[in-house]
Order: C-alpha cells, then structure tokens, then sequence
C-alpha cells in the first residue's frame, strides 16, 4: 500500500516519455515554422517583391525583440515565476499570435489592404534604432515585408519562451533517470523541423491542392501546425498539474536572473570565450539555413522532374524514408552486437534512398533536407563521448574546421560544378552532411562544459546571458547576408529595373560568394578562439578537456 502511495506518473516509463513527446512535438512545430519560408524564398521574391535585403531583415526579426528589449530576459523571469505550465501555454499562445499576422502578412487579401498601404508609408524611420544602424524596417521595404516581419517578432518571443520551459519540463520529469536520452531525443525530433519544412513548405506553395499555388499556404500550413503545438503544451499542463497532486510538490524552480549575478558571470574569462564560441558558431548555421536552399538553386542545374517525380505521392514517400533514415540512426546509439548493425544498414540504405530521390526530384529543398539526418544519427554518440573522455575544448575546434570547409565548398567549389547536374548534386550532398555533423558538435560539447566555468549557483544566469548573446549574431547575420548579397549582385537589381529579367529568373540568380566568405570567417574566428580557449583551459584548470562522468 506504501508502495502504491509512493508511485507518481513520472514512475511510469510510457507515461513519462509520452509528457515529452507532448513538449517534443510542440518544439517540432515551432522548428517547421521558423524556416517556414526559407525553401521558398525565390517564390517571396517572385510574387511579394522581397529582395534579398527584405528577407534578411525579416529573418534577422525572429530575435529582434529579445535582443533590444530584453524579453529573452523577461521570459526567464517569467519562467521563474508562473512555472512550467503556466509559460509553455503562454508561449504557444504567443507563437500563435505571431505566426497568424505573419500569415496575413503574406496573403493576397494583405497586398490590397489599408494596412498594407500605412505599413507602406510608416515605419520607414524608427527613432534612435535608425540613428544606430538597428532598424528592424527601412524606407522601401515591402509592406508585407514589414508586417510579417512584426509577427515573426512576436513568434520569436514565443519560441525562445517555449525553447527554455521544454528544458525545464524536461528536467522535471527525467531528473534522476534518462535526462540525457530524453533531451538528445527531444533535440533529434526538434530538428527534424527543419527537414519536414524543407520537404513540405514548397510543396504547399507551389502546388494547385489549396486552391492554386500561393507562398500563404505554406504560412497556413506552419499555423496550423502551432495550432497543434498549443494543443500539445495544453494536454501537457493537466499532465504536470496532475503529478504536482501526486508529489504535493511546488514547481521546480532556479533562481531568478538578477543584476548582481553579471558581474560573476562577466569576470570570468572562459565564460567570454564559451558565449563568444557560441554566438560565432550559431551564426554561421542559422541564417544559413534561411538562405540555403537558394544558394542551391542558384548554383546547381535542374530539369524539371517529370512523371512520378513530379507528383505529390512522391514527397510522402521520401519524407516516410527520411524517418526511417532519423528513427534507424538514433536507436542504434542505445543498440548493440547485430541489432547495431542492422539498424546501420537500414539507416544507411535508407539515406541513400532520400538522397536519390532529392535528386530524381531534381528540388534545392529536397537537398537541403538531409542537412539534420547526420545531426540526429551522431549526436547521442558526440554527448556520450564527451560525458566520458572528455575532450570538448578540442570538439569545438573539430567543429568550426568543418563549418569553414564546408562554406568554402559552397562558396568555390560547388559552382564549378554548374551545368554537371549528378557532379554538383553529390558535392552538395556531402557539403551539407558534414555540415550536419558539425551542427552536431557544438551543441554535445559547448552547453556542458557551461557549468565548468561560472558557479552553480548562476548558471541559469550564464545561460541566459550567452541565449542573449546568441541572439545577437541571429538577428545581425541574416540581414548582412541580404544586404551583402543584393550589394554583390547590383546586375540583378538593374536588370529588374530594366525588365530584362524577369524576378522568376532573378530569384534565383544570385551569386553567393561573398555571403559565404563572410560565414567562412565566421567559423575562423571561432577556430582562433578554440585555441585560446584550450590554452585557457589548460592555465587554468578549468575542465573542459576532462569527462563529465568522473570514475569513482
């Protein structure tokens, strides 16, 4: 009888891993959503007139708001107070919120709108943020532009809201039992967003099942699938009410962010080096990933796919493989002996698939979509071995001589496989799965060693002091990429202007170069830093080389 009183849903293997797949899938939706436009940003430029400038400032807005007015800050706060239900429900409600005005934003009904004309003739000079060069709008920005940007604003506060209360609500659940399998799973799942965008977002868009082919319905799409989060977070807040009752328990709770924790946080060396590392790093992926796809198209040769390669059936068929491709790699990290290996097999087998078929499709998205499946396959193994070698200083540095090679393939070598269309495929294949592996490991390496290097008793300080910095680097370098990017292709602009281009041809014309040099330089910088890093570590003792997992 003691026993029965004792037992709680957290004890309750099924039941404890269905509370995170709720806050998994919601995390899966906000994913989808915020690449939700990038495999279709030729279509944006096409049909909405957002020129590279335009889009660069829209994704740079998804953080606008928790950089300049601190609601990165807020949210922890928040957080800290209302607990995890309380904050996950806000949070979907937010990236709701966000996510429908974006969607209008891009409707037809909008282009013809009295909002889209006052969006056209106001916000072309904000004070002060003009005065210093961080205006989220600027003169000559499409409306539609602006007011999607606005909402991806407010879905940014959403989802960095939602990205910490999954954390917490995790910990909640899985402290003392499989916290690293759950939160490995929940990042596996969470990136495979990226993927299922890449694969749908254009399908949606382009295609005449909705009523003809139009950029909304891939925002609906996403808005729907927010929907579906809020719903995740509320079936998720009577789960976690329910196992309070049974525990008699208050929420767990850190400590708040407070001022006087800075200046600890601040002095410490190491910690600069880390949040530096950190914001470097996330800024030569992320906003790449807004404009990856294009950069395909503008330096790859495709033929329009024919027969069954250009129905609808196929995209199912290759988005089922790419599950298997994630679900086969992932378990074999907890397998062993032949089972391990026939779970390689299959992965492998089937990732070959995928990538034949993003070929036979002949799509820059259905590429681009491999990039999490090498993510999701090694980061369990990455997290292992640094739990128990060690050795996360120097998988850092691993990390950023991948990201530089990679972007200089982007950059020289894979243009010069235009016009060999089985050549350039394969080069950007490979391109994007290394590039995969290194997204893989910074996050096994960089988040642990955090700890290391600030008192425990201002950790949830720290981290919310290098999510901010990160912010940074993730509202500042999707709009120097738009504006490098229309300033090393003034042709573009002129023949437009000239109508000796049509912007269906424009759009995907660009050359990428120099966008991809300044991300390469991104990732030495983060090198250089590697280094001295290490030999920080090294003087001072500071423990990232050792395992997390210390032997008796």
């Amino acid at each position: 009888m003691t026993e029965k009183l004792k037992t709680t849903l957290r004890d309750n293997t099924a039941i404890r891993w269905t509370a995170l797949l709720l806050l998994s899938f919601a995390m899966f939706c906000s994913y989808i959503f915020m690449d939700i436009l990038s495999p279709i940003k030729d279509l944006m430029q096409s049909t909405r007139g957002w020129d590279s400038t335009a889009f660069g400032t829209y994704a740079g807005s998804e953080t606008f708001l928790n950089v300049f007015i601190f609601f990165l800050i807020f949210a922890g706060i928040i957080l800290d107070k209302m607990g995890v239900r309380f904050t996950a429900i806000l949070s979907g409600v937010v990236m709701l919120i966000g996510a429908c005005i974006n969607w209008y934003a891009v409707t037809d009904a909008f282009q013809s709108s009295s909002i889209s004309i006052w969006f056209t003739n106001n916000l072309n000079y904000i004070p002060i943020f003009d005065e210093l060069g961080v205006s989220p709008f600027y003169e000559g920005m499409p409306a539609s532009a602006k007011f999607a940007s606005v909402g991806f604003m407010i879905f940014g506060c959403g989802v960095e809201m939602a990205g910490i209360t999954v954390s917490r609500g995790i910990v909640k659940w899985f402290k003392g039992r499989e916290m690293a399998m759950a939160m490995g799973s929940e990042m596996a799942l969470a990136r495979l967003g990226v993927a299922t965008c890449m694969i749908f977002s254009p399908l949606i868009a382009k295609t005449d099942i909705f009523g003809g082919a139009n950029v909304s319905h891939a925002v609906a799409f996403g808005v729907i699938l927010l929907m579906i989060a809020l719903i995740m977070f509320i079936v998720y807040f009577f789960m976690d009410k329910k196992l309070d009752a049974q525990t008699g328990e208050a929420e767990e709770v850190e400590e708040a962010f407070q001022l006087r924790d800075i200046g600890k946080i601040l002095s410490s060396s190491g910690f600069w080096l880390v949040a530096l590392l950190c914001v470097l790093y996330y800024s030569a992926i992320f906003p790449f990933q807004k404009y990856a796809v294009n950069m395909l198209q503008c330096n790859l040769t495709f033929v329009e796919a024919e027969g069954f390669w250009a129905g609808n059936t196929v995209t199912i068929i290759q988005y089922i493989i790419m599950l298997v491709v994630a679900a086969t790699a992932f378990i074999s990290n907890f397998s062993k002996g032949t089972k391990k290996a026939i779970l390689l097999v299959m992965s492998v087998a089937a990732l070959v698939t995928f990538c034949y078929m993003g070929y036979m499709r002949q799509s820059a998205e259905t590429i681009f979509a491999v990039f999490p499946l090498l993510a999701v396959g090694i980061t369990p193994i990455l997290g292992k071995y640094v739990d128990t070698k060690g050795k996360a200083a120097s998988m850092l540095m691993i990390g950023s001589i991948l990201l530089i090679v990679c972007h200089l393939t982007f950059a020289f070598i894979l243009p010069l496989f235009q016009g060999s269309p089985i050549g350039g495929v394969i080069v950007a294949y490979v391109t994007i799965l290394i590039l995969g592996a290194s997204f893989s490991l910074v996050p096994a390496s960089l988040w642990p060693s955090v700890p290391k290097l600030v008192d425990h008793k201002v950790l949830g300080s720290a981290y919310a002091l290098i999510f901010w910095i990160q912010n940074i680097g993730l509202w500042l370098f999707p709009l120097l990429i738009g504006k490098i990017l229309d300033a090393s292709n003034p042709d573009i602009a002129q023949a437009l202007k000239d109508k000796t281009m049509t912007p269906e041809v424009a759009a995907t014309s660009y050359n990428y170069t120099n966008p991809l040099i300044m991300l390469a330089c991104l990732g030495v910088a983060a090198l250089i830093l590697g280094f001295v890093l290490k030999i920080v570590d090294k003087k001072k003792g500071l423990g990232l080389e050792l395992p997390n997992i210390k032997e008796d």
